[in-house]
């Protein structure tokens, strides 16, 4: 029988496991450093993880530490998702995560279930918090893409990636020390929260409270700092809640009408009074662009309009940076503001050209063709008013001739319909922007064209053209000495 022989491990052998072990090391450690630091570059086509300005100003700014959960089980993360949360995380130490499942910890689904609305948690979601404010907000999968309308094929589909959006509007919201709130009045016939869900919606996510109410054995309902939205009310208020409403503007309250041409406000004398405390005059009939204006109405529907927005408080930024296209499916008109009183400040919000007209519902309706006993325009479509109260507050309104401006999708999708309501809001509020102007990124890969594969077809030309050109240098000298 031989003895088995053992041999030491040769030096260079050492060297090889020690140097493996080493650049593991450092591969470790290298990756935990781009976690926690927020190194790692972003290389994908539409850098879907890179953060922008808005969300290290909002991070920045942030008073109050916020905890997120990724609710995802292991193997089906979204690993976008999971990247971004990593860059807030290092790009602030008030931000933290981690991630759960909730199959193994249930009881996140009663402690941040919301009693007063159906939102609740789910696999495949995120919840943002806040301990300090008791706030939360739950993110599911149909926040992190947005939609775009598809003029040629009639229907909406995803436009783009909005992680970034959606994580900073929740992180802002959960963390400021107040919320604005959106008293939306129920009782009459308005519009109700069906009617107004992308609405809500919009408002929502730009860190607005919306509550639906009604006045009717509810007078402490309203407060100081409220911003009041009637929208289309078919039934008249009582002359009780009229006085509640009055009472609160007298202290500086803000508040929205919308006045569709078809509601019934010649019936409405309660409501009436309180719009025309405010220089709103509501005219009967629904307006009608001119036939020879075609850039003053859409895609040939005359009821269609394409309103002028007019330089004001409200809209100035809007004007001037061009976001000014509005879409008005049929419309009431409102009298031109003329003279009001000292204390009383009126001006038109949008308008029609000199070149509509107005047709009365009693009027023909089976053609749209000029009547010779239609009123000639221009015609106010939408109004703001400021009036300062006996006690010395300001107390704003506007008011808009179409309600579809605020809860169609398909008009959000299509005009800069969003930026005018939460500029409109801000100003009835009195309180500064709150939109994040963070873009979605695409969501598909653009196709390749001609020109995006220049580069590698030159690649393809210059790299045998190389090695041909240094194969030459090498074999002709020897050619030439044999």
């Amino acid at each position: 029988m031989k003895k088995t022989v053992i041999r030491k491990p040769s030096a260079s052998f050492v060297l090889i496991v020690s140097l493996v072990i080493l650049l593991t090391g450092l591969c470790l450690l290298a990756d935990a450093l781009e976690v926690q630091y927020g190194w790692r570059r972003d290389h994908s086509f539409n850098a879907v993880t890179t953060q922008s300005e808005t969300t290290l100003q909002v991070l920045g700014e942030l008073k109050h530490p916020v905890h997120i959960y990724a609710v995802y089980s292991r193997g089906a993360e979204d690993a976008p998702l999971l990247e971004l949360l990593n860059r807030y995380a290092s790009a602030s130490d008030q931000v933290t995560w981690e991630q759960v499942d909730i199959r193994l910890n249930p009881a996140l689904i009663q402690k941040y279930k919301n009693p007063a609305t159906s939102e609740s948690v789910s696999s495949d979601s995120v919840i943002v918090t806040c301990e300090e404010t008791g706030r939360f907000r739950i993110l599911d999968a149909t926040d992190f893409y947005s939609l775009g309308y598809n003029m040629e094929a009639g229907a909406y589909e995803i436009a783009g990636l909005s992680y970034e959006k959606s994580l900073t509007e929740a992180i802002r919201y959960v963390a400021l020390d107040e919320i604005p709130r959106v008293m939306i009045l129920q009782g009459h016939g308005e519009l109700d929260s069906d009617g107004t869900a992308v609405l809500a919606d919009l408002l929502s996510s730009n860190n607005y409270e919306v509550n639906y109410f009604t006045l009717s054995g509810n007078e402490e309902a309203l407060r100081p700092g409220d911003v009041l939205f009637v929208l289309s009310p078919v039934r008249d208020l009582l002359e009780s809640e009229v006085t509640v409403i009055r009472d609160f503007l007298q202290e500086g309250g803000g508040v929205l009408f919308t006045c569709d041409y078809s509601d019934p406000v010649e019936n409405m004398p309660n409501l009436l009074s309180l719009m025309r405390s405010y220089r709103f005059l509501p005219k009967d009939g629904i307006v009608i662009a001119s036939a020879e204006e075609p850039s003053s109405y859409y895609n040939g529907y005359q009821l269609f309009l394409l309103p002028i927005m007019q330089s004001t408080e409200v809209t100035a930024d809007l004007v001037a940076s061009g976001s000014n296209t509005l879409l008005m499916a049929g419309s009431r008109a409102f009298e031109t503001p003329g003279a009001t009183d000292r204390d009383l400040t009126v001006w038109t919000l949008l308008s029609t050209t000199s070149r509509a007209y107005l047709r009365p519902l009693d009027g023909d309706l089976s053609t749209l063709e000029q009547q010779d006993t239609d009123e000639m325009g221009p015609f106010a479509l939408a109004l703001q008013s400021e009036r300062v109260t006996e006690g010395g507050h300001v107390s704003r309104a506007a008011v808009i001739g179409c309600s579809t401006l605020l809860t169609s999708s398909e008009v959000y999708a299509m005009t800069d319909a969003q930026e005018f309501i939460l500029r409109m809001t801000e100003y009835l509020a009195g309180v500064e922007a709150t939109d994040l102007n963070i873009m979605s990124r695409q969501a598909v890969r653009p196709s390749l064209r001609a020109g995006s594969v220049l580069g590698g077809q030159v690649i393809i030309f210059l790299l045998p053209a190389g090695v041909l050109a240094l194969a030459l240098l090498v074999l002709v000298p020897r050619n030439r000495r044999h």
